[in-house]
């Protein structure tokens, strides 16, 4: 999860090893940099205790060379975070103050983001006439927005291939779940409820 990635932090005050299910983290010490998962460096920003360094990813120069390398490249995917939009987006909103020129990065951000999701758009109208498509740096967030497509291209390709069951399971989801009231008694009266 984007939750989950290593950033670094710096303490602003010396804190004991943290111990958590996903490992132990620390100790801590001011102004010594720490690698934390995102999560984590959320929770002690919020608190005051420690200030976010963005990922080098997010630097101004990173980001307009991935723009201009998906802008140059239409037939493929830079390679980014698989969580880009996530981490930069929990950053934007709970270290804005760490972030230099945010309003920078968060314009370069949207725009590779724009610029992806295009090329995922006008690349799923070509897929119809392949049999084999391999796409590689997709993000988690297009992932999603290829799923829907994909999974209807699995049923269609399970329904030619098998006519009866596509058969049984359209009409199996034509028919409305029913949902069963329990019987009771019209005379029956209500027990009432017992105190403790």
């Amino acid at each position: 999860m984007a939750e989950d990635e290593l950033v670094e932090i710096v303490p602003n005050i010396r804190m004991d090893p943290l111990n958590f299910i996903s490992g132990d983290f620390g100790p801590f010490f001011p102004q010594i940099p720490a690698k934390v998962p995102l999560w984590l460096a959320v929770a002690l920003k919020k608190r005051g205790k420690c200030t976010i360094r963005p990922p080098q990813w997010m630097s101004i120069e990173n980001l307009t060379h991935v723009l201009e390398g998906e802008r140059e490249d239409q037939g493929a995917f830079q390679a980014v975070p698989f969580h880009y939009i996530e981490i930069s987006r929990l950053l934007f909103d709970h270290a804005r103050d760490d972030i230099p020129d945010i309003y920078m990065v968060r314009s370069l951000i949207e725009d590779i983001r724009d610029v992806r999701l295009h090329k995922v758009e006008t690349n799923l109208e070509k897929f119809s006439a392949t049999s084999a498509v391999k796409i590689s740096h997709l993000s988690a967030m297009e992932v999603n927005v290829v799923r829907p497509f994909v999974v209807r291209s699995l049923q269609a390709f399970y329904k030619h291939d098998n006519p009866v069951v596509m058969a049984d399971l359209d009409s199996a989801s034509d028919r409305q779940p029913q949902v069963r009231q329990p019987q009771v008694p019209r005379n029956a009266q209500r027990q009432p409820l017992k105190r403790r």
